[in-house]
């Protein structure tokens, strides 16, 4: 029976379970996950944090990466500055970056999350506001979330993906993981 794991990945933790890099390797799932056989499906970037699953099952870990399923993932995130709905129309409609246009993303202003801390914490600064924003994707191309804001000129400050398809990260703990829900 395949076996697929939910898994809140730390800031700081590589999307892997090796680091080739020497003298001084980065933490990465080998630290927290130790499942014989099963593969991320996807990626967070190091200074990502949030739900990667990761599974034995080489169908379904296809379908997870690949945008041509279009599987929504959805992402919190804290941006500099205070956008409003004129600021977020473009991602609805799709912004072209330097390797195309992304497909147009669900978005709306949330409320600050109850999320935990993150070490170490966002960076605080008095004089410049942020807000958090919901985003959805159907794609998922390398830092993606953080060049969509960015391009419309408000820079992520932290980003969380808390949910893929139907998993989510709902009662888990960073550096925790379980296993899916079956069915």
């Amino acid at each position: 029976m395949p076996r697929t794991l939910l898994f809140n990945k730390p800031y700081g933790v590589l999307s892997q379970f090796t680091d080739a890099r020497s003298p001084s390797p980065r933490p990465t799932l080998s630290a927290y996950i130790d499942v014989p056989g099963v593969y991320p499906a996807g990626r967070l970037d190091r200074d990502s944090e949030g739900l990667l699953v990761l599974t034995d099952d080489g169908a379904l870990q296809a379908r997870i990466a690949d945008p041509r399923h279009k599987l929504p993932k959805t992402y919190l995130v804290q941006v500099e500055g205070a956008p409003d709905d004129a600021d977020l129309a473009p991602l609805r409609r799709g912004v072209m970056l330097n390797d195309g246009p992304t497909r147009p993303a669900q978005i709306r202003l949330i409320a600050p999350p109850a999320l935990w801390d993150r070490d170490p914490p966002v960076r605080f600064r008095k004089s410049v506001p942020d807000q958090w924003i919901e985003i959805t994707l159907q794609e998922g191309r390398n830092r993606q979330v953080r060049r969509m804001t960015a391009h419309i000129g408000f820079p992520t400050l932290r980003l969380v993906r808390w949910r893929i398809g139907d998993w989510d990260l709902d009662g888990s703990s960073p550096g925790t993981w379980h296993d899916a829900p079956t069915g």
